[in-house]
């Protein structure tokens, strides 16, 4: 590969990287030519960009990306690499864990979201048990609808309750009014 060629790789991963939130790196050494096939083709159903990249090409890449320190992510750059970016924080860890029920690898090296960086394959369950954003929201307004409809409930019994209390008073002010009005009838008589 030319310096040019490299130049041009670097700067292609920096592009993927430079706006990226989640970034797992994962080892698909071992996967025949058939599982690697599907494990891109699941990645991309669930909207996750994969990179087969050189590590110190990858490491270049990530020390030009401004704002974002990965440099704890470099100690695991041996071996083949592929990078990972989803929008969603747990879909790489799950489609690995996916994978792993049929075979020792995916490895996961590092991955880094929400600004913190996780380091070896022993936090793939942490980062498949974190919620993502759209998950966290649902809860959230959950539990704020919670009050509010036990709030709603409540009024609407207690406007049933006074409705139910009220008719039949109405009704009996009716049937005693009702006498008590004189009809012409009544009168001429």
């Amino acid at each position: 590969m030319t310096k040019e060629e490299k130049v041009l790789v670097i700067q292609d991963i920096k592009d993927l990287l430079q706006d990226a939130k989640v970034v797992y790196v994962a080892d698909l050494e071992g996967l025949n030519a058939g599982q690697t096939s599907d494990f891109r083709r699941q990645a991309f159903k669930q909207n996750i960009k994969v990179k087969v990249v050189k590590n110190t090409l990858l490491q270049k890449a990530m020390e030009q990306v401004e704002g974002v320190d990965y440099s704890e992510m470099f100690p695991t750059f041996k071996g083949n690499s592929v990078v990972m970016i989803s929008e969603t924080a747990n879909a790489p860890a799950k489609l690995i864990q996916g994978f792993r029920k049929k075979a020792e690898k995916p490895a996961l090296k590092s991955a880094f979201l929400q600004e913190t960086v996780y380091v070896g394959d022993n936090n793939l369950d942490t980062l498949a048990n974190i919620k993502s954003k759209e998950e966290m929201i649902g809860e959230i307004i959950g539990l704020l609808q919670s009050p509010i409809q036990r709030l709603v409930s409540a009024l609407q019994n207690k406007a049933e309750a006074a409705t139910e209390v009220e008719a039949p008073a109405v009704e009996e002010v009716k049937a005693e009014e009702a006498p008590a009005t004189e009809t012409p009838e009544a009168s001429a008589e």
